[in-house]
């Protein structure tokens, strides 16, 4: 499989794709906790994501558009104010009364983030269907690659428990964790260049 960097036209069928990849995540279950809603406005947060992540030119994908590794460059993950502006009109229905809840829960993830430059995975995700084929090392290989060339760190944080282990497998070490409000737990993860 082909992997190569995603285009703007790729957008609105890669946030179908990673909404489905990421409907039993915990972390998008506490934001979304209706199954309906998650899948509409899922897919509204990807399609931000997407777009958020557009012009830095470190998003993979596949031909096929299976699946996707979005990647944010050193100093520009941060989510600026016009940027949350626009998720929240993408996908502010969505989250409703929850919304300070969630955005209090979010930010305490992204105070996280580590002082050192870091290329920051903000989402991997892969069909439901292609998973365990090893698509996901597959589109998680160029960023890494671009980590070592670059000599920085890889940062990612994940909701699930089983991820740990499929991270570990390519450098990623667990350097610490925390707990969503009335949510699940988040694991923060680093890698050092090779």
């Amino acid at each position: 499989m082909a992997i190569r960097l995603a285009d703007v036209s790729d957008h609105a069928a890669l946030a179908g794709v990673l909404a489905r990849a990421f409907d039993d995540d915990p972390i998008q279950q506490w934001v979304y906790p209706d199954a309906r809603v998650r899948a509409r406005y899922g897919s509204e947060f990807f399609r931000w994501s997407l777009w958020r992540c557009a012009d830095q030119r470190v998003t993979w994908t596949t031909d096929d558009l299976a699946g996707a590794a979005l990647w944010m460059l050193p100093d520009q993950w941060a989510v600026s104010l016009a940027q949350l502006g626009r998720l929240v009109r993408f996908t502010g229905r969505g989250v409703r009364w929850r919304g300070p809840l969630v955005m209090w829960g979010l930010t305490a993830v992204e105070r996280r983030h580590p002082q050192e430059r870091h290329l920051y995975l903000a989402v991997l995700g892969v069909e439901p269907e292609r998973q365990g084929s090893g698509l996901g090392s597959a589109l998680l290989a160029p960023g890494l690659e671009l980590c070592d060339r670059e000599g920085i760190l890889a940062y990612l944080e994940t909701g699930k428990e089983r991820n740990l282990a499929f991270y570990a497998r390519h450098g990623f070490q667990v350097t610490g964790e925390l707990t969503l409000p009335g949510g699940p737990r988040v694991w923060l993860m680093h890698r050092r260049p090779r």
